[in-house]
């Protein structure tokens, strides 16, 4: 097949800016207008660094010991096993550091060099280090687990979120590529994102390529995210776009719109690869990367070659209007250095509007079983619940749901009254 040609912009042209996100098929002349895409960034969303090393037999004594919380490294950690699917058989987590320790190969003894090590790193974490921090974080705690450690390459995944353009009916039909694993969710109850799983009811998710190669996923991220109860997270990331100074102003992001997210994965052995096969056009030498802080200059290529091996087309040889923006109008952000000392960072409090509200109806329920029992009345109760530090959680549910303050309190007299006569005081 013929390498595809991208579509004309109108702006091109005719000189003007007002046509820049207009464009031509320069065959049928069919013009399409993405003038409302709004793009929320393109970052690092997923990195899986590996390393090469022996295990000492204390660590291995002093983990096998442990079930549970313990402190390692300087962190503390949930340390437990694994399942033999992940090739590795003792996993450490820390979530609010946003890490994940997978150690100990299945396939190679502990006091055998091998690829013993693997950090998996989190959206958070990744955005809060430039790459070489997070490098130096990964490189010194990997010394202090293995012996003679090395760094054995890394995986991505690249992630690009927008609004106001969303996948087309024959959106499978017309995206091309080698692989031949394609899946397509709608209407779905659980997608699998990365060994997690994401319940919600209606929605659009697909999958095209295998986890061992290179994955192009394209999904709804609003309903993924409010789903995990992330969406809190996410909307502050894309509000940080446009304006890193003031995290409220909204910018491009339009929170009454879902935001799409397409994401472009790629397996160490892919990664590693294109760094054997990659050269400077200046000195003729490969790139010859094996971590993620090498890798990072070499994002946006990575996100070029990921647009190649997945190519929506409109027909016959030629991209779609939508592929043709993407490739040539996003940036990987690869750099959190340029925030660090100019950002004022607080603590991020979730609210009601950021996940599903089951919590809180779950709470309200066990809430007045609990009243009913120790025969609390509806003042001292409400009063009560004013003064505890989730109300305003509770307070902005029920606010979405168009009920004040004043029928929070009716709400929980009836369900009282109700809890009562039906089924007594004693629980």
């Amino acid at each position: 097949m013929a390498k595809p040609i991208d579509q004309e912009r109108m702006s091109t042209l005719t000189g003007s800016d007002d046509y820049a996100r207009r464009f031509i098929d320069p065959s049928t002349f069919k013009e399409t207008d993405l003038s409302g895409v709004r793009f929320l960034g393109c970052r690092v969303d997923t990195v899986r660094q590996l390393y090469r090393g022996s295990i000492p037999a204390q660590l291995l004594e002093q983990l096998a010991e442990v079930s549970g919380i313990a402190e390692f490294f300087g962190y503390e950690w949930h340390v437990g096993r694994v399942g033999r699917d992940s090739g590795y058989q003792i996993k450490l987590q820390n979530a609010d550091l946003g890490l994940i320790i997978l150690l100990k190969n299945h396939n190679v003894k502990a006091d055998v060099e091998g690829p013993h090590l693997k950090f998996e790193v989190s959206p958070h974490l990744i955005d809060q280090h430039s790459p070489a921090q997070l490098q130096s974080l990964m490189d010194d705690l990997a010394a202090q687990v293995l012996d003679d450690c090395t760094p054995d390459q890394c995986a991505v995944h690249l992630a690009l979120d927008f609004q106001g353009w969303q996948p087309p009916p024959d959106f499978v039909a017309r995206l091309h590529c080698r692989a031949r694993a394609q899946r397509e969710f709608s209407t779905v109850e659980r997608i699998e994102f990365d060994e997690r799983s994401a319940v919600y009811g209606r929605g659009m998710s697909y999958l095209f390529g295998s986890a061992g190669a290179v994955q192009l996923a394209l999904y709804c991220k609003t309903a993924q995210a409010r789903a995990t109860d992330k969406l809190d997270y996410w909307e502050g990331v894309w509000r940080r776009q446009d304006n890193p100074f003031d995290p409220a102003d909204p910018g491009n992001y339009d929170p009454t719109v879902p935001v799409w997210r397409l994401e472009i994965r790629f397996h160490h052995s892919v990664v590693d690869q294109f760094a054997q096969g990659s050269v400077n056009l200046h000195t003729g030498e490969i790139i010859d990367t094996s971590t993620f802080g090498e890798l990072s200059a070499h994002l946006q290529g990575l996100w070029g070659y990921g647009l190649t091996a997945f190519k929506l087309l409109s027909r016959p040889g030629c991209y779609d209007a939508f592929w043709t923006l993407i490739r040539h109008d996003v940036t990987v952000q690869v750099s959190a250095d340029s925030l660090s000392d100019e950002v004022e960072y607080r603590r991020r409090y979730k609210t009601a509007n950021g996940f599903s509200g089951k919590n809180v109806e779950l709470f309200m329920g066990n809430f007045v079983s609990l009243l009913a029992r120790e025969r609390v009345g509806a003042n001292k109760a409400f009063e009560r619940l004013q003064e505890w530090e989730c109300w305003s959680v509770i307070r902005d549910h029920f606010s979405e749901k168009g009920k004040t303050e004043k029928d929070v309190y009716r709400w929980l007299r009836d369900k009282l009254t109700e809890r009562t006569v039906r089924w007594g005081r004693a629980v």
